[in-house]
């Protein structure tokens, strides 16, 4: 059972949401552009205020102090969003060549050798040798630093090595893709 102090608090950060809400979504649009995610990220502001309620009704302006919270929600999705953008159109602007008369058991033995490999490690391996992607640039397509794509390659390759038994494993992820026609084999099944 709440006390008299937490009653008032509740009544008073639900008169500042009624008065407020409308315009923090109409902020949220306006800084994001996205009409869907403005009522989301109001909200989520607003229940962000209500976790820190007994300082945000101290301060001398809690609808500029909620105005700052929007703010820094909306930062945060745009900048989700541009890196996820940016990961896309990476991970899409490399495309192979077709291979004439490829080696179809080959392509079949690398792509049931990748399915094998946890998900991060057949990223790794695919982004850098079926696709040529420098170790930065696969880092930036998979949110991971460049040592883990160094460390995830380099294990995912052993791994490779072993399952297929052979020394030429970059050159056969090529005439795979090559012959899928840019399918990286990389999805999780």
């Amino acid at each position: 059972m709440g006390t008299v102090v937490d009653d008032a608090a509740s009544v008073e950060f639900h008169a500042f949401f009624e008065r407020h809400y409308a315009e923090l979504s109409r902020l949220a649009h306006l800084l994001t552009g996205e009409a869907d995610a403005a009522d989301d990220l109001a909200a989520d502001a607003l229940l962000a205020l209500w976790h820190r309620w007994d300082r945000v009704r101290a301060a001398d302006h809690p609808v500029a102090y909620a105005r700052g919270v929007v703010a820094n929600l909306a930062r945060t999705r745009i900048r989700s969003a541009v890196r996820e953008r940016r990961r896309i159109a990476l991970f899409w602007s490399h495309r192979e060549e077709k291979t004439e008369n490829p080696d179809v058991a080959g392509v079949v033995d690398v792509q049931s050798a990748l399915r094998r490999l946890p998900f991060r490690k057949r990223a790794c391996v695919v982004l850098r040798h079926a696709f040529d992607l420098s170790e930065k640039d696969t880092a930036l397509a998979l949110g991971v630093s460049v040592g883990t794509v160094k460390s995830q390659t380099s294990k995912g390759m052993a791994e490779l090595q072993k399952l297929l038994g052979a020394q030429g494993v970059p050159q056969r992820m090529h005439a795979a893709v090559a012959a899928r026609g840019g399918e990286s084999g990389g999805r999780n099944r």
